[in-house]
């Protein structure tokens, strides 16, 4: 009799990773059944990897759990560092996160306050099969945005809520289990340092840059982005530097886009937010974490609206999170130290916000072209023919125009906060 039987979209699912899930279903008590297999989402909600819904009917049951599956095309996995993000996503859901719940256990933390994220139902990272299993938040109503609309204030929140959660743990551990701290920090890839070693990328991101100049109307935005691009790598590299052993730095998500933040609505208004990737965490400024999100899902109006409330929110927060433990923002991290950060990484975020807003803007159709681009280049072809793929001057108007309009309202933020 046949245990189980895969129907739906398994074509990129290898032996191994069926092999993996069959594993276990079996360890939560399924013996046999149909699995039916669904891509979740379309084209340019996620690069990094093949987000898959897996679905068990045994006995009258159903149980569901979200798959990441790992690429196969050697130049994806290249370009994607899929051996060290599925590592750092696999120590941050056995290892890094479970410690952060055990600290609120012991704290007795109450169940409205603690950090939120999805249950890991098991990992497997034997390359070019690595797959991480992940519960469905679905079942439990999340859902993700629209990734072209403004996250609102109350999204900023609760994304901020998060962070501060988040960040307070970090500290925590820090205060009371360095080693522990240490070896977590160890143990995480900063991929700005992956990029920096490899001898193409400066000629990649100068491509990337001239492509940017020639998209941005007027003599204000070409100036205030001048090198940014160009020099993004060196700037993040000396920036991962000084923060991997700062006593203010912490474990960070590190990827906080609209698509990788799940929200529960009621009544339509969003009451809970989830991360749901931690494939770039890494050991860093809190800054980086919100630099990343404020600028890159929300516009300009939103921010020049709730910008100040919002970092004085993420600073009280964090202050209420440590007073759990016995400890203070003032002490742990304070105020002026997070206004002096939001100035100092602001060359390094806008120029990532910039690269990452190329990939992300881009509609299905013409993500799917980019990521059906991807797949084609080989590990022998160089990073000058992908950076010839990421360039948005030859792409429909409509794109160019949201591009623009995306990236002259960071530079305008960043101008009147006095970041640049």
């Amino acid at each position: 009799m046949v245990e189980f039987q895969f129907v739906g979209d398994i074509n990129d699912l290898s032996v191994e990773q069926k092999d993996f899930i069959t594993n276990v279903l079996k360890k939560r008590g399924f013996e046999n059944g149909k699995i039916q297999v669904q891509p979740v989402g379309k084209a340019g909600d996620n690069y990094a990897a093949n987000v898959k819904r897996i679905t068990i009917e045994s006995n009258g049951e159903t149980f569901k759990i979200i798959a990441k599956v790992a690429s196969k095309q050697d130049m994806m996995r290249a370009m994607g560092n899929t051996t060290f993000i599925y590592q750092n996503e696999h120590v941050m859901y056995t290892e890094v996160l479970p410690t952060f719940t055990e600290l609120e256990n012991a704290a007795k933390v109450p169940g409205n306050e603690r950090f939120r994220y999805a249950a890991c139902y098991g990992t497997y990272l034997e390359a070019p099969n690595e797959i991480i299993l992940l519960e469905d938040l679905g079942v439990l109503g999340f859902q993700i945005l629209d990734r072209f609309t403004s996250l609102t204030d109350e999204n900023v929140r609760l994304v901020l809520k998060n962070f501060a959660s988040l960040h307070s743990l970090s500290y925590v551990l820090k205060n009371k289990e360095p080693e522990k701290f240490e070896t977590f920090k160890n143990k995480l890839v900063d991929f700005s340092l992956l990029m920096a070693s490899i001898p193409e990328s400066a000629n990649f991101f100068s491509q990337i840059y001239e492509d940017v100049q020639k998209l941005l109307r007027g003599d204000k935005y070409k100036k205030a982005v001048k090198n940014v691009i160009t020099q993004m790598i060196t700037y993040a590299t000396k920036l991962a530097k000084i923060e991997h052993d700062s006593k203010f730095s912490v474990i960070q998500q590190g990827d906080a886009w609209t698509n990788n933040i799940m929200f529960r609505l009621e009544n339509d208004k969003t009451v809970e937010c989830c991360m749901i990737d931690y494939q770039a965490s890494k050991v860093s400024s809190p800054v980086a974490d919100l630099h990343y999100m404020i600028f890159l899902c929300t516009d300009y109006a939103t921010r020049k609206k709730h910008y100040d409330d919002w970092i004085n929110y993420y600073h009280s927060q964090l202050d209420k999170n440590l007073s759990n433990y016995g400890l203070k923002a003032n002490y742990v991290y304070p105020r002026d130290k997070l206004d002096a950060d939001l100035r100092r990484f602001a060359k390094a975020s806008i120029g990532q916000i910039i690269f990452v807003t190329m990939v992300i803007i881009r509609e299905s159709a013409n993500a799917a072209k980019l990521q059906d681009a991807m797949k084609k280049v080989d590990s022998n072809t160089s990073m000058h023919k992908m950076a010839d793929h990421i360039k948005l001057s030859g792409v429909d108007p409509e794109t160019i125009k949201k591009f623009q309009s995306k990236i002259e309202g960071v530079i305008d933020s960043f101008i009147e906060l006095g970041y640049l």
